[in-house]
């Protein structure tokens, strides 16, 4: 059993032996394991047995690689599943329940490379990875083939291999719902994604996170994966999907031009091209012209509203692409609600000096600030018309406020969950 309070766990890889005595090849690097750990561990140990070996059968059963364990504090478990992907997603789920984050690998210098390549699949840099070659220099004597270890896999086999892999799990929560709103034309395709319907596990990310963060411990493959799944249900391809690069602040990219480093925005007319805004609190702003055929996706926290992202993105339309403002419409997507949200008092000050009506108690120590509010009055000052404005609603529920902080089931959220949040997004695109 693991526990929480421990530091790291080992594993143990027994893949890629290929040789007519597996079994006295395996024993061997458990024997030579348990040399070098002092026959005894304090660390959970897993193991991970090629499915195509015999173990677990009856020439060689579980329990004969178990009892080379005797001394050690944790039973090993032992991993065997139908890939070398399922093994180590298996192994990911059970370190993640328990919160650990220090890997030490016990491999050959072929199986370095191999999870090495796994590791950047379907692990973030918020894991730790020690590696230890251990099983390069057993004699051959025991092994007539010669070498135990085959050659690497190839990263874009394993790639295939993972994603073959994660395609076939089924969703964590219910189904992908996406959120549409009347008021953007049919030549658009268009949606916020809700938390549903993905495959991410870890509670505060789960299920279905569309941003991998370094910092957080939802892995590329994964979210590659959400995002397979959310294009199949709302009629993209993800090799059209782009995401916008955050940096809470107001720069857009102008798509084929040069993108900046980082931006809160982005505007083009190009046909076909998915363009996004991630969310979770903050705003994903989705603006169209019908008129020009040109849209436009926004990143918009308070530190992005007070310096002005919205009207950043009409006026990259109008200077870029022609439009005008009467004719730009924008909907706001879920975000967290002045009923959840405050600022300490001089950021509330900012928003106060918008309008009155965006702070709640400015009195206070740290006033309730709402950023919807202060978005919608800054378009209408910008020329956008206020029928051409809407906060996305929930279907059959047009006077429910989506805070996203209020509904766990439905969104993520950084101001409830703290900073192992999920992300959902809002997706826009010419047809």
């Amino acid at each position: 059993m693991i526990r929480a309070e421990m530091a790291a766990v080992t594993l143990v890889d027994l893949t890629h032996v290929r040789c007519s005595q597996y079994d006295i090849c395996v024993k061997k690097r458990i024997s030579k394991f348990c040399a070098v750990t002092g026959n005894g561990s304090q660390e959970p140990v897993f193991i991970i047995a090629d499915p195509e070996s015999s173990v677990g059968t009856d020439r060689f059963p579980r329990s004969s690689i178990l009892e080379m364990f005797i001394g050690f504090s944790n039973s090993p478990q032992v991993l065997c599943k139908s890939s070398l992907s399922a093994s180590l997603y298996s192994f990911k789920q059970a370190i993640d329940k328990e919160d650990i984050s220090n890997v030490k690998i016990m491999t050959s210098s072929h199986g370095r490379g191999v999870f090495q390549v796994y590791q950047e699949l379907l692990f973030t840099s918020a894991y730790n990875f020690e590696y230890t070659i251990m099983f390069d220099n057993l004699s051959s004597d025991s092994c007539p083939m010669g070498d135990c270890t085959a050659i690497s896999t190839e990263a874009a086999d394993a790639k295939h291999e993972l994603g073959r892999f994660l395609q076939h799990l089924p969703a964590v929560k219910g189904d992908i719902t996406v959120l549409r709103s009347a008021l953007i034309s049919d030549c658009f395709g268009h949606g916020f994604t809700t938390r549903t319907g993905g495959i991410s596990y870890i509670s505060t990310l789960s299920s279905l996170n569309l941003f991998c963060n370094p910092r957080r411990k939802d892995s590329r493959a994964v979210v590659a994966e959400n995002l397979r799944r959310l294009g199949l249900r709302a009629g993209f391809h993800p090799h059209q999907f782009n995401l916008i690069k955050c940096n809470h602040a107001s720069d857009v990219w102008v798509m084929g031009k040069p993108a900046p480093a980082s931006y809160d925005g982005m505007v083009t007319n190009q046909v076909g091209v998915v363009i996004a805004a991630p969310g979770a609190d903050c705003m994903p702003l989705l603006f169209t012209d019908p008129v020009k055929k040109v849209t436009g996706v926004a990143h918009a926290g308070w530190r992005g509203t007070l310096m002005g992202i919205a009207m950043a993105i009409v006026k990259a339309m109008v200077s870029e692409f022609g439009s005008r403002p009467a004719d730009i419409v924008c909907v706001i997507g879920p975000s967290v609600g002045p009923c959840c949200f405050t600022l300490e008092q001089d950021s509330a000050r900012e928003f106060h000096a918008i309008h009155p009506d965006c702070v709640r108690n400015m009195d206070s120590s740290r006033p309730y600030v709402d950023i919807r509010l202060a978005t919608r009055i800054l378009l209408e000052r910008g020329g956008i018309k206020p029928e051409h404005i809407e906060d996305i609603r929930i279907p059959d529920q047009p006077d429910s406020t989506l805070c996203t902080s209020c509904l766990p089931e439905l969104f993520f959220s950084h101001v409830r969950d703290g900073l192992d949040f999920g992300t959902q997004i809002g997706f826009l695109w010419i047809k």
